[in-house]
């Protein structure tokens, strides 16, 4: 009981970690560049904020208006050069041979991507698969079905739902769940802490 508890505490800290680090690396990240903007730009702010005839009290909120609204048009000026077939050469590129070497870069990445909806979830559905021909049921992502009847499914490794495993398998082998994609992804990366819904069913018809 001990150790099943211990098993159980572990794996969802380190659940929650993989939830939680890429959302504190971009407010870190974002505070950075908060700084780096508001450095560089504080002659311009203070000249528009001496400028306007207001209290003193509204200076300090003015300016920071001010550099959101720089780094704003910055992000938005950004997006329309990588739009660009030579902007997105280059930052493809830099991306390469720099960003990519960076620690949780991919992970941040990917969880930036799918908050903002820009990355369109490859999985159909969420089933439970017999690999192995026996009782040994494993968490799986549908992601294709063919004309001869097997079934494509994508097999995560817990915490990080983004490696895994690919599977062509056939339908007897697979049992579709009444379960969300979200909520099956919440449960890989909590290492299976939250599973009931899913291992509870109710299976769907194939």
């Amino acid at each position: 009981m001990l150790t099943r508890t211990k098993i159980f505490f572990r794996t969802t800290l380190l659940g929650g970690v993989i939830v939680i680090l890429p959302a504190i690396i971009l407010i870190l990240a974002f505070k950075w560049l908060f700084g780096v903007v508001g450095n560089a730009i504080a002659p311009l702010t203070n000249l528009v904020v001496d400028a306007l005839p207001m209290p003193h009290e509204y200076n300090r909120p003015v300016a920071t208006l001010i550099v959101l609204a720089v780094i704003i048009l910055g992000c938005f000026f950004f997006g329309l050069f990588v739009r660009t077939k030579l902007g997105l050469m280059i930052f493809n590129g830099f991306e390469n041979s720099l960003l990519s070497k960076a620690p949780g870069y991919k992970m941040i990445k990917e969880t930036v991507n799918h908050l903002l909806g820009k990355k369109a979830s490859p999985f159909s559905s969420v089933a439970l698969v017999s690999i192995y021909g026996n009782d040994t049921l494993m968490t799986a992502f549908i992601t294709d079905r063919h004309d001869n009847g097997m079934v494509t499914v994508f097999v995560p490794t817990g915490p990080n739902p983004t490696s895994g495993f690919i599977y062509h398998l056939k339908q007897s082998q697979v049992h579709p769940v009444s379960v969300s994609v979200e909520s099956a992804m919440r449960s890989v990366i909590s290492c299976g802490a939250g599973s009931g819904d899913l291992v509870k069913g109710p299976v769907k018809d194939s």
